[in-house]
């Protein structure tokens, strides 16, 4: 079940490939997560340290937040990943000029995990040519529904 999508990932990136990561998250951020106070259009992933951690991510905390805490909705986020592919990911990124994006939060097993992908920028023309094939879809269905209803 997806609970944020990054829909201007799709927009801005060539997605290569695709990981799923855990998160480290507090009590307050779950609450807020399980209620989608949540935005994920600014996000991106870094590395540091030899750890990835997702920057951007918005949760807002509930109004009924515990007292004895202070919320930060936009808290840096440490993503859990094995060693080893986060090697991988460090060497594409580093030689192949890839970045990290998060594509959107889910639930898995009780647990929100993010799913990142390794993605390029999308030049210009593009992205003119996403918005050209997304119009004719659409303009497409019309037509479509158009001629069956006419029917």
């Amino acid at each position: 079940m997806s609970i944020a999508e990054n829909k201007k990932a799709r927009f801005n990136y060539h997605i290569e490939e695709r990981y799923e990561a855990g998160m480290v998250l507090e009590g307050w951020e779950i609450k807020a997560i399980r209620d989608g106070q949540v935005q994920l259009t600014d996000g991106y992933v870094v590395i540091k340290d030899g750890e990835l951690f997702l920057i951007g991510c918005r949760i807002n905390a509930l109004r009924s937040a515990s007292t004895h805490i202070r919320p930060e909705a936009d808290r840096t986020k440490k993503l859990l990943m094995h060693k080893e592919e986060i090697r991988r990911l460090i060497g594409k990124v580093e030689q192949k000029g890839y970045t990290l994006v998060p594509l959107d939060l889910h639930f898995k097993g009780g647990r929100v995990k993010c799913e990142i992908a390794l993605a390029k920028g999308k030049a210009e023309h593009d992205k003119r040519n996403t918005l050209k094939e997304r119009d004719w879809e659409k303009e497409k269905a019309r037509l479509m529904r158009h001629k069956v209803s006419s029917k």
